[in-house]
């Protein structure tokens, strides 16, 4: 692969929430998954597992938490963009029908990774700083992203959601995870409906990164 389909990939890694129940070929599957092994981690430790869900009964179950989940967090979101104009409102309520979309239809998924780490095998070096403790997460989302890269290159589409994990105990009962096993994230992946991934919208570099110092604009 070129550098130039390597950026392009990113450039349009656009979160997918209408997804079809066409299912996704083992060998498509494999691929993918390996795709996240391949993920660095602190003291390459791996500090994570993934539960592939694709069994009908349990992907209802967890349809039914996160429809449940999703219903408070668009009442939440709209509440964000009653100011904006007409035209950015009709934007963020087409994000919300995705999302409605994907509630209505994640049953019929042909597949949920549900990301778990295990904090003992993490090198938490941040744990003792006076606010909220991210260094672990540096073990696991990286292969969160190889996941969704991997997707990306076979044509899934995917999104990834922490919805799953405000009800973690429930989420951990049905996949008999063990009990020093923790959940971070679900991606529900199936082929797209329509055009699938397309061009993101994000702040530019220049207003995201610093040089030399946090009050010195970037120059590049």
């Amino acid at each position: 692969m070129s550098a130039e389909a390597l950026y392009e990939m990113m450039r349009t890694q656009r979160a997918i929430r209408r997804l079809k129940s066409d299912p996704i070929p083992d060998d498509v599957m494999h691929r993918i998954l390996t795709a996240a092994s391949w993920a660095p981690s602190g003291g390459n430790q791996q500090p994570w597992r993934i539960v592939l869900v694709r069994d009908a009964a349990k992907k209802k179950a967890l349809g039914d938490m996160y429809g449940a989940l999703w219903e408070k967090f668009a009442a939440m979101y709209r509440k964000r963009f009653e100011g904006l104009s007409p035209e950015e409102q009709a934007k963020e309520e087409r994000t919300i029908a995705a999302g409605d979309y994907l509630c209505a239809h994640f049953h019929a998924l042909p597949a949920v990774a549900i990301f778990c780490f295990n904090p003992k095998m993490m090198a938490v070096t941040d744990a003792k700083q006076d606010r909220v403790s991210v260094v672990g997460g540096g073990s696991v989302y990286p292969a969160v992203q190889n996941l969704m890269l991997a997707c990306r290159a076979e044509g899934v589409g995917c999104v990834l959601t922490t919805l799953l994990c405000q009800v973690e105990p429930d989420v951990k009962a049905l996949l008999d995870m063990p009990e020093d096993w923790y959940t971070c994230a679900a991606v529900p992946m199936g082929y797209p409906v329509g055009g699938g991934y397309g061009p993101i919208k994000r702040r530019a570099a220049g207003e995201l990164c610093f040089e030399d110092g946090w009050k010195t604009p970037l120059s590049l």
